[in-house]
């Protein structure tokens, strides 16, 4: 299943009430028809569970994880990248459940993070991983140790837009070899499924030639890339802003930009701003409660408490159960790992 064909910054949402807009359209743009689908799958699959508390609820219960964006949770690969909803939901819980990792300033590595995503998605493939690193390193050896926020923010580019990128990272090393921008292919969406094979290849060549390109030749081929592509792609202004500022631009160089821009981020809607990243009020408020029931519990066994306690913040943190897998997640307060080293952002 691919990416919803209308993107959400190149309209606004579709309201079903208004009569100028088709059934097929709204259809189209909601990805109702996707959803449904999926919800009767599991419910045949796991026909025995769901029919102990009626049809109806489970439908209920279905679509209103939906809405609340927690759905994605323990969910295949291939579901959390289906919409562009559930991308943007992804993203949005992977920031929720290890936000105290930015907040207590420790720095992991890319496999680092990989595992953390992979509590969320068993199946998350590393190379979504390695190309965030890859923004974020500025194409350095990967194994370095990156931040919460820069990480998030460069993982929200390419996870989110991962089809647009591939195609912008094939023109580049086009324009890098010389071809002039008329000889370039620009990728079309019935080629996209061929591209993550591609950029992996070219990811190498980058490493030995980073003197960039031409911003203006490198826009107007992305331009030219926009005016076919089905996928979701950060609006041209925001990209045309982000070349105009420099003489040469290198691919991880343009991806960086872009990962840092607020109005990117304001488009997908998944993350705050990179000043109240940190900033959770109802979580600092279940970490509060949590810490008074300890201190005021002499008799218990402190290490026991907070593991009891934590387990309830998280409940809190995600106030709808996931009705698809009985699996749960144990994700510590602070987010961190044993291997993790520690130092101030």
């Amino acid at each position: 299943m691919s990416v919803s064909t209308l993107s959400p910054e190149m309209t606004t949402r579709m309201n079903r009430f208004n009569s100028t807009i088709t059934a097929d359209e709204y259809l189209a743009d909601s990805n109702v028809l996707f959803y449904l689908s999926d919800a009767v799958t599991q419910l045949l699959e796991h026909k025995e569970e769901y029919s102990q508390f009626g049809v109806t609820r489970y439908f209920a219960e279905y679509f209103s994880s939906v809405k609340n964006s927690n759905h994605v949770l323990f969910r295949e690969y291939n579901y959390i990248r289906a919409t562009s909803h559930n991308r943007a939901s992804f993203i949005r819980v992977f920031w929720r459940c290890f936000r105290q990792i930015g907040k207590s300033g420790d720095l992991l590595s890319m496999l680092e993070y990989r595992s953390l995503l992979q509590l969320l998605c068993p199946d998350f493939p590393v190379e979504i991983v390695q190309s965030a690193a890859r923004i974020v390193l500025m194409d350095d050896a990967i194994d370095c140790l990156m931040s919460f926020s820069d990480f998030l923010y460069a993982f929200q580019l390419q996870f989110y837009y991962q089809e647009f990128l591939d195609s912008v990272l094939v023109i580049y090393q086009d324009l890098l070899a010389g071809k002039s921008p008329n000889t370039v292919i620009v990728p079309t969406s019935t080629s996209i499924e061929q591209l993550p094979s591609v950029a992996a290849e070219e990811n190498d060549k980058e490493e030995h030639q980073q003197d960039g390109v031409e911003p203006s030749t490198l826009a107007q081929c992305i331009d030219a890339l926009c005016d076919r592509f089905k996928h979701s792609h950060p609006t041209r202004s925001c990209m045309r802003e982000v070349l105009e500022q420099t003489d040469k631009v290198s691919y991880y160089s343009l991806l960086m930009s872009l990962a840092k821009h607020e109005t990117i981020n304001q488009t997908i809607g998944a993350l705050p701003s990179k000043a109240e990243l940190l900033i959770d009020p109802e979580m600092d408020q279940e970490l509060d409660k949590l810490i008074a029931q300890i201190s005021v519990s002499p008799s218990s066994n402190s290490s026991g408490s907070a593991v009891g306690g934590l387990k309830e913040v998280q409940k809190k943190a995600s106030p709808r159960r996931n009705i698809h897998h009985r699996r749960k997640i144990e994700v510590e307060s602070d987010g961190s790992t044993e291997e993790t080293d520690s130092s101030e952002n």
